[in-house]
């Protein structure tokens, strides 16, 4: 079986990076590596890593999400690449599945899961109110059937996995977009144009908690990057990236 490399960028969020790895640990057969790179927490998240013997990279500030993932995309040596936000929570079989839909063409190069918060086509209506309740909803969902498989034009980065061939054709992401949002629909708009196709793996559901770190630290002003951000995208590609939502 392949290697992935689930990398995980983190700020000021230990106790949901905790959560996300246990979830991890619990609930994923297939083999993995997590890399941690943190944008200069001062919460403990360093300590925490140190004790749970995870590959680990400690960055002198926060340079946001896309630099982040670079630096464990750089140093990932699984033949799969997963960035997973800090704030998933993930449940039964959900790596199999995806590595099902990943590698069911040639073409495929990224595949994502459904869950309760995400902007389009990959947020479902889910029923639960709690973590239990969650992991129940997902013991039932997380059937594999390649029916459930979605073709799409954009994978959210909250949960984002992509063979190294799409990796080494279209390579890192653009980091004029740090410290984050759209990042993710560029990296899926460059693919696309490589010749890869992109599917949501509906029997795939991962809960997320929205947006925490980007919450915590750029509240004030997240619209306003929201904006800066599209405006980015668009002077790049000449595209308005709403069309893909």
């Amino acid at each position: 079986m392949t290697l992935t490399s689930i990398i995980i960028p983190t700020y000021n969020g230990r106790k949901l990076l905790e959560a996300c790895v246990e979830s991890i640990r619990q609930h994923t057969a297939s083999p993995y590596e997590i890399i941690v790179v943190d944008n200069a927490s001062d919460d403990g998240t360093a300590a925490y890593c140190r004790k749970n013997r995870l590959t680990f990279i400690s960055l002198p500030e926060n340079r946001g999400f896309p630099a982040a993932c670079n630096v464990g995309l750089q140093l990932a040596s699984g033949d799969d690449l997963l960035l997973l936000n800090n704030d998933v929570i993930v449940s039964h079989d959900w790596l199999s599945n995806l590595k099902r839909a990943l590698y069911s063409a040639p073409e495929v190069g990224i595949v994502g899961p459904v869950t309760n918060y995400a902007s389009g086509r990959q947020q479902v209506r889910t029923s639960y109110s709690d973590m239990p309740g969650f992991h129940a909803e997902a013991l039932a969902a997380n059937v594999p059937d390649p029916v459930k498989w979605q073709e799409t034009v954009r994978i959210v980065g909250l949960c984002f996995l992509f063979k190294r061939t799409v990796f080494d054709r279209v390579g890192l992401l653009d980091e004029r977009y740090s410290p984050g949002h759209y990042e993710d629909d560029d990296y899926c708009y460059r693919a696309r144009l490589k010749g890869f196709r992109l599917l949501i793996g509906g029997d795939c559901l991962v809960h997320h908690e929205g947006s925490a770190s980007f919450k915590q630290v750029y509240s004030a002003e997240l619209q306003e990057l929201v904006e800066r951000n599209r405006k980015i995208f668009i002077e790049k590609w000449h595209l308005d990236p709403a069309q893909f939502i």
